[in-house]
């Protein structure tokens, strides 16, 4: 099979979008969007999140000992297509600490983990971290389908 098809077939998947970010060692916060993502386990309570070896932000990942994870509501898309740079940055990105991880604000949850496995597969790494802090808030998810951003309409 190609990759066209893979990646088309994979796209049948909703994901909601998360962004992951991080400070550098002079404190300048960076984050790539992530869809990726999943809960491992409760005890103790891990995540898991993939990412592309060709990621411009992969080495500055890999050196990264904590790491924030914003899930992004559907007010948010414009950052989702900023942090994976479908279109330049054009606004602030609002960002909040959460134990010690750069978050955004207003995501409708967050998340502060410190790396502690990873994992080589295929042209990807999977990093397993433990959640340290958490907070989350009310709201309508961003999700991706088919190549594309989507909301949820809900019926009440």
């Amino acid at each position: 099979m190609d990759d066209r098809t893979f990646r088309d077939t994979m796209g049948k998947f909703a994901t909601g979008i998360t962004v992951v970010t991080m400070k550098d060692d002079t404190g300048e916060i960076s984050g790539m969007t992530v869809n990726a993502f999943m809960s491992v386990s409760l005890q103790p309570k891990l995540i898991a999140i993939s990412i592309g070896e060709n990621a411009s932000l992969f080495k500055q990942f890999v050196k990264s000992k904590q790491i924030g994870i914003s899930v992004l509501s559907e007010e948010q898309k414009n950052y989702s297509m900023i942090f994976s740079r479908q279109k330049e940055k054009d606004c602030d990105i609002p960002y909040i600490d959460l134990a010690g991880a750069p978050v955004i604000k207003d995501a409708l949850a967050t998340i502060s983990c410190q790396i502690t496995d990873s994992f080589k597969a295929g042209d990807h790494t999977i990093f397993i971290a433990e959640v340290i802090d958490l907070a989350k808030r009310e709201g309508q998810p961003l999700l991706y389908f088919g190549g594309d951003y989507r909301t949820i309409n809900k019926n009440d």
